[in-house]
């Protein structure tokens, strides 16, 4: 094979192993029963797909190729447990390995990559641990993209990663879908997961939109909605991201550079997803009336921004008004960053700029200066602009957000 062979090869696998590398896991987790041994066998297909698809070229089923491979590599893995320690337990996960691939187990939870967001999330774990663990596991990130989505050091996530791993082999917690009857109980948490793997898919990384884990993201909200039809914070949940979804196709320009708001094309947002998230905003805050929980408040916020004609006639009254309910059930800094910004626009800069400075505990977020840059520059405080866009810079934002805040930056100096 030619170097470009070589190299296509190596990209073809690196792009197999992203959209493909966690439903592999997901499968062979069930089989298994076991996420460690599932893992290693994963990483030991990987590294064998790096040696042998450069010369014999990328296979025709690439994820199935994986999954055989990876099977055979954990039933290795349980036939040498075995037989060292003699365990019953592990000569019957051997059998049910080698046993000829079914159907999963009886469960209301049918697709495996769901089943393993609920498996991860055990209420044995603290809630935040459940999270961290779920988007290491079924989004593959990289414990530092983790703590950004956060808003959290990396070593504190990284703490919170091994204390949870520690306590499932210490407790003997099975990886195993819980009843129908405990669903719920997992729900905020498997919520959550979800959520911020469409955030993790709209936030970037090389580049600012990431399509295979925004469609993953919304796939699994809709199984959601199918598997508990009257939970409002799912119908909002899917609405939020349907609506935030709908703008996937203008948050860059043609360059891949990020467009705000106020530069997008609204006449290319996605009018059908509009649509469906506004039926579903509505169905969802009828049906938990005055009890609406984040995701439904969140998904009203977004309606009002996916159904405005421009910026300028947006509803900004409605925005601050559905901020501070949600800050009753999420009180949190970034919930207040966001209704700083809306302030801004509802009762001018300086409004703005006063909520955002009463907002603590952001000071390595680049959007928080970001933002105060903005308001600043609005306020023609340039040279504290300046600094604040320079202080953006500093926080180490991705390589799409770092190229918007140096044109910025330069649009304030020049």
């Amino acid at each position: 094979m030619t170097s470009a062979g070589q190299q296509q090869a190596a990209q073809r696998l690196a792009d197999v192993v992203r959209d493909e590398g966690r439903r592999v896991l997901a499968t062979l987790a069930r089989t298994t029963g076991s996420l460690t041994v599932a893992e290693d066998a994963v990483a030991d297909a990987v590294e064998t797909a790096l040696r042998r698809w450069p010369v014999t070229g990328v296979p025709d089923e690439p994820r199935a190729w994986l999954t055989t491979v990876a099977r055979n590599k954990a039933l290795d893995t349980l036939r040498r447990e075995a037989a060292r320690v003699g365990k019953e337990a592990d000569a019957v996960e051997v059998a049910a390995l080698n046993a000829p691939e079914g159907p999963p187990e009886a469960s209301v939870v049918r697709d495996d990559l769901l089943r393993l967001v609920f498996t991860c999330c055990h209420p044995a774990l603290q809630v935040e641990a459940q999270v961290a663990l779920a988007l290491r596991t079924v989004c593959g990130l990289a414990t530092a993209d983790v703590a950004r989505l956060l808003v959290l050091p990396e070593a504190t996530v990284a703490k919170r990663l091994t204390r949870a791993k520690q306590k499932i082999a210490v407790a003997g917690i099975p990886y195993r879908v819980p009843d129908a009857e405990d669903l719920p109980a997992r729900l905020t948490a498997v919520a959550t997961v979800v959520h911020l793997v469409f955030t993790a898919g709209h936030s970037g990384g090389e580049t600012l939109v990431r399509p295979q884990l925004c469609d993953e993201a919304l796939r699994l909200a809709r199984l959601l909605v199918e598997l508990m039809p009257d939970e409002s914070s799912l119908q909002g949940l899917l609405a939020l991201m349907l609506l935030t979804d709908a703008r996937r196709a203008t948050r860059t320009d043609a360059d891949g550079r990020l467009l705000t708001l106020a530069e997008q094309d609204r006449s290319r947002w996605d009018a059908d997803a509009i649509a469906e998230g506004a039926r579903l905003v509505e169905a969802a805050l009828r049906r938990s009336r005055l009890g609406a929980g984040r995701f439904e408040l969140q998904a009203a916020i977004a309606a009002c921004h996916a159904c405005a004609p421009s910026l300028e006639q947006t509803d900004w009254a409605d925005v601050v008004a559905l901020y501070d309910a949600l800050l009753r059930v999420e009180d949190t800094p970034v919930v207040r960053l966001n209704r700083a910004v809306a302030v801004g626009e509802l009762a001018g800069p300086a409004a703005g700029l006063a909520a955002l400075e009463a907002v603590g505990g952001l000071g390595r977020l680049h959007l928080w200066h970001a933002c105060r840059a903005e308001l600043l520059a609005r306020l023609d405080r340039r040279g504290e602009a300046v600094a604040a866009w320079q202080q953006a810079l500093d926080c180490r934002p991705s390589p799409p957000e770092e190229d918007f805040i140096r044109r910025r930056l330069a649009g304030t100096t020049g």
